[in-house]
């Protein structure tokens, strides 16, 4: 019960970024509208974590299985795809580099600052 309770939880969030997405023209997924208001609710404490910690923690150990339909569509345009494939192919490496470092460099920032508020 404690596990349907937590999905039920985030399911209603995700609705609401659902909803948010057809009522707002902006080109933003609903999955992030969802992912924000489900930030602000456990930063506001209208979510305690407790809430929605299991069903979460489940959601990331099954995520790999998740992405096996987008792999079978991926082998089964492969017809579309292969025009594309060395564009594709670039941008997908420029952007894993660039978001690798930004992740670094502010991982860095955050240490940094840990590390100055140590020491006063």
């Amino acid at each position: 019960m404690k596990y349907l309770k937590q999905f039920l939880i985030i399911l209603a969030i995700s609705l609401l970024g659902e909803v948010l997405k057809e009522l707002l023209p902006l080109p933003i997924p609903a999955s992030i509208y969802g992912m924000v208001f489900l930030f602000i609710l456990l930063l506001t404490g209208v979510i305690k974590l407790d809430q929605v910690k299991d069903a979460g923690k489940f959601l990331i150990e099954i995520m790999p299985v998740m992405f096996i339909p987008a792999g079978v569509g991926l082998m089964s345009s492969w017809n579309v795809l292969k025009p594309v494939l060395v564009p594709v192919s670039v941008i997908t490496v420029i952007t894993i580099i660039t978001v690798m470092g930004a992740t670094g460099i502010v991982s860095q920032i955050v240490i940094r600052e840990d590390k100055s508020k140590e020491t006063k």
